[in-house]
């Protein structure tokens, strides 16, 4: 019988800078991105498991009918102040040193999966944005709709992505600049008042049959003089918040997900319960913690108010002093009073 040869390669884009010493790149095997070392390939037979086993909270979420709080409203688009502004799942208006991002856009419903929480503005109305920031490619954060809505109106925008990303926007919106970047790698497009860095994340990648782990995910670290920000794409608990603080410090604010976390069987690799985000965001010394990927979409098992409810209980225990849970449309000022 014939061993199979395994191609092992490590990537990065050559043009960025790295900052983690003796760093080679993202570990590729046979062209599959490595979670680290290993490659991860969500089993099917646990998602049959999941489909066939009863939810043993089934009837408390049937009748868990929580949604966040919409602040309706676009006045946080043509304020000039730093802020941090919740616009459902994964997706942030950031603004740091008058740049402007967005994190991970999705504004409308899944295919099969209507958005339980509207938007604080209609789409159209977000302008100015300089920056698309996006951790990967699964569907609820790389929506190809959403793209287009972002092109469209802000036709100055700029893409940061994951390596080998490049080719879905291309698909989605070809005159769409884009620079892409591995972990650990600082992104070169942005002005020198906020830096941009590229960072690990513990997830995998899947948009259709035969593109298993081809491109890349991760998280991002936002910095000015002032202030480190956070965002963490998706993410299970692993060794990598702690690698992030000893490279670029404390975190003043985390973006941190809470939701899509049960089944545990099915989920715990590739997202966090908020216990474990909390335990991230220690690892991250973080300052305030903001969650997300919560509320907006049905995705699992877990009734829809339990991740805050959790949160809250911990935060009452007067061991999470720094979270904040903003409503949709609220922005969140990044000054003195938000740090202290």
């Amino acid at each position: 019988m014939q061993q199979h040869n395994t191609t092992i390669r490590h990537v990065r884009n050559e043009r960025l800078e790295t900052i983690k010493p003796g760093y080679r790149g993202n570990k590729t095997i046979d062209g599959q991105f490595a979670n680290g070392e290993e490659l991860f390939n969500p089993p099917f037979r646990k998602v049959l498991r999941w489909q066939l086993t009863k939810n043993p909270q089934r009837e408390e979420k049937k009748h868990d009918t929580y949604t966040p709080h919409v602040q309706v409203g676009s006045d946080f688009i043509h304020s000039d102040q730093d802020m941090v502004v919740w616009l459902g799942h994964a997706s942030f208006f950031i603004r740091l040193n008058g740049v402007t991002f967005i994190t991970d856009p999705i504004f409308y419903d899944l295919p099969l999966v209507k958005r339980r929480v509207r938007m604080p503005c209609s789409p159209e109305e977000l302008r100015h944005i300089d920056f698309l920031l996006l951790s990967h490619g699964h569907r609820d954060h790389l929506d190809k709709q959403s793209v287009h809505t972002v092109f469209k109106s802000n036709p100055q925008v700029k893409a940061l992505i994951p390596l080998r990303a490049g080719n879905i926007l291309r698909g989605i919106e070809p005159q769409l600049p884009y620079q892409e970047a591995g972990w650990f790698q600082k992104f070169d497009l942005v002005p020198g008042q906020v830096e941009v860095y590229f960072m690990p994340a513990s997830h995998w990648h899947r948009r259709g049959l035969l593109d298993m782990n081809k491109v890349l995910w991760g998280s991002f670290v936002l910095k000015t003089p002032e202030l480190t920000l956070y965002f963490a794409g998706d993410s299970a608990l692993a060794p990598h918040f702690e690698e992030i603080e000893n490279l670029l410090g404390p975190m003043d604010v985390c973006i941190m997900p809470v939701g899509a976390y049960k089944p545990a069987f099915m989920m715990s690799k590739s997202h966090m319960n908020p216990h474990e985000a909390i335990k991230a965001y220690n690892l991250l010394r973080g300052g305030v913690f903001i969650p997300m990927h919560y509320g907006t979409y049905d995705l699992s098992d877990e009734p829809a108010s339990e991740p805050v409810r959790l949160l809250e209980q911990v935060a009452a225990s007067g061991a999470l002093r720094g979270l904040r849970i903003p409503a949709v449309g609220e922005p969140v000022l990044l000054n003195d009073n938000l740090l202290q």
